[in-house]
């Protein structure tokens, strides 16, 4: 935006001189490009749109054939986003950040049988793995851009090894189940079983970042009953 907007005032500059020289010629002949720039910025911003309501029904695949809880995956985007942006992401790293939310449970299509309630964060670390390079390979076929397919093959790898986005949808997706299924009191049950299994599983900074950013909020982020 910032360098569209430099442009556009660059040759508004260079428009002001031209009909000094050449008249008002000047006005259509600079002003076609800038036209042309403007519906060009229009059918980047509707294939962005399409782009991402694709990425959003592709995630709603899993609620629609009962894998998992519905609005689950956009619980998770949304909150996972706040972590990243609270993290100092950048807003590209927040973009790949949010599509692999959204799709990080897509890899459970493959299963002959649903894991209960969707809940991965419980199984067993192979098990989690598997489901996790099947997502990967799933995401890798829809045509995202492959860091997304990435960070989804890698939820389930050893924390010290996974990338920030990675080791960001894991810890959210724990929150997201275990505060789910913990009754009255279920986030901050749910927050204080994370930090407890920060020696390996989930990682400190991005505990704590998830505290600050429900405590900003009051604990009052939606999760499913």
């Amino acid at each position: 935006t910032l360098g569209i907007g430099s442009a556009v005032c660059a040759t508004g500059a260079v428009m002001a001189l031209a009909v000094a020289v050449v008249g008002l010629w000047a006005l259509p002949l600079f002003s076609l490009p800038l036209l042309l720039t403007q519906m060009s910025l229009r059918r980047y911003a509707a294939v962005r749109t399409t782009y991402r309501q694709t990425i959003a029904s592709l995630a709603r695949a899993t609620e629609i054939a009962g894998y998992t809880p519905a609005g689950h995956a956009r619980r998770v985007a949304a909150l996972s986003r706040e972590v990243g942006r609270d993290l100092g992401l950048s807003e590209a790293e927040l973009t790949v950040l949010e599509y692999a939310a959204l799709m990080h449970d897509i890899g459970q299509l493959s299963l002959v049988d649903p894991v209960p309630a969707g809940a991965t964060a419980g199984l067993p670390v192979e098990e989690q793995r598997r489901i996790a390079l099947l997502g990967g390979a799933v995401v890798r076929q829809t045509g995202v851009h492959p860091q997304v397919a990435t960070v989804v093959e890698r939820l389930a790898d050893p924390c010290p090894e996974q990338p920030v986005a990675a080791r960001i949808v894991r810890a959210v997706n724990a929150y997201e189940e275990k505060a789910r299924d913990a009754g009255p009191g279920g986030p901050l049950k749910a927050l204080e079983e994370l930090r407890l299994g920060t020696a390996g599983d989930y990682a400190p900074e991005v505990v704590g970042s998830l505290a600050r950013v429900l405590s900003r909020d009051c604990l009052t982020w939606p999760v499913a009953g």
